[in-house]
């Protein structure tokens, strides 16, 4: 957990004060746990019975495009019912892995030239990459994806040229997740 994330934890509860929800002490013995906390779990209890803000609404199509740049998503971002990626002449990573995915079917269309495609998948998911056009290039699926019975399944199309598309789950070593 970072300190931003400490900081924006610690706003919330100082919001809370002062809509009364919570004591002037139980905000003392909250901000002090929230700030020895070392992860997300671990704050979760000081927040628990506060209300939440919205969840952005999730949008159907998003594009993303880049030119002679890395394209990059990870973290708690979220995941539209359509994902449109084009790039010229740099890398493109889409981590799913800590996204928020409100649809059992995600789409990706590729228009990737000129550079490698990592796709990581979350824990359970499933993908079909056989629509995928590759010039130049090859597709890797780095693991074992179960064709059926994911929670989640990843459709991939589009065009990768000169440069390879990877589909992967996590890779972790000890602490240590890429």
């Amino acid at each position: 957990m970072a300190d931003a994330d400490r900081e924006r934890v610690v706003q919330m509860l100082n919001a809370a004060v002062g809509e009364g929800r919570i004591t002037l002490a139980e905000f003392e013995e909250r901000v002090a746990g929230v700030l020895a906390a070392r992860t997300f779990g671990e704050v979760e209890p000081y927040l628990a019975d506060l209300p939440q803000p919205p969840a952005p609404p999730v949008r159907d199509v998003i594009e993303l495009k880049s030119m002679a740049s890395t394209l990059s998503r990870s973290g708690a971002w979220t995941v539209p019912r359509r994902l449109v990626v084009r790039n010229s002449a740099g890398s493109v990573k889409l981590d799913f892995t800590d996204a928020l995915i409100s649809f059992p079917v995600v789409e990706i269309h590729l228009d990737v030239l000129a550079g490698t495609t990592v796709i990581v998948l979350p824990v359970g998911a499933t993908v079909d990459a056989s629509e995928v056009h590759t010039m130049a290039g090859s597709l890797k699926i780095r693991q074992q994806i179960g064709e059926h019975g994911g929670n989640i399944h990843f459709v991939v199309t589009g065009r990768q040229r000169m440069g390879d598309l990877v589909v992967r789950h996590q890779y972790r070593f000890w602490r240590w997740r890429w």
